[in-house]
């Protein structure tokens, strides 16, 4: 179905619906749910940990990365799945990619939390 296109206030209320929308979608998926749990327990630690306020911005957005790179890769395998449920091994290339951008993304939250907490 295509959306209507719209301008000027209107866009910005549509495109609104649609990222909440899209949000909660994200929230039958068990990993963003759990990395959703993640960001609860962390971003109000940060606010605790963090020495000054770049050191906050950095433990945050770090654990907000996460949450992005998730919603990615959760679009990236909705669109696999509409495809077809068939094998394909670009399909499971694409899956897997998407998965290897949350690990890496989990690995710069580990190294920023870990560089800003131990050193």
């Amino acid at each position: 179905m295509k959306r209507q296109q719209t301008k000027g206030f209107t866009h910005l209320i549509n495109s609104t619906k649609y990222s909440l929308k899209g949000l909660k979608t994200a929230l039958y998926e068990t990993a963003f749910r759990q990395e959703l749990f993640l960001a609860v327990i962390l971003i109000p630690l940060a606010l605790w940990l963090g020495k000054n306020k770049i050191e906050c911005i950095l433990l945050i957005a770090s654990v907000l990365l996460v949450l992005v790179v998730e919603l990615l890769n959760t679009g990236i395998e909705a669109v696999v799945d509409r495809i077809g449920s068939e094998y394909h091994e670009l399909s499971g290339q694409a899956k897997d990619l998407g998965s290897s951008a949350v690990f890496i993304t989990l690995l710069i939250l580990f190294i920023t939390w870990a560089g800003i907490l131990l050193f």
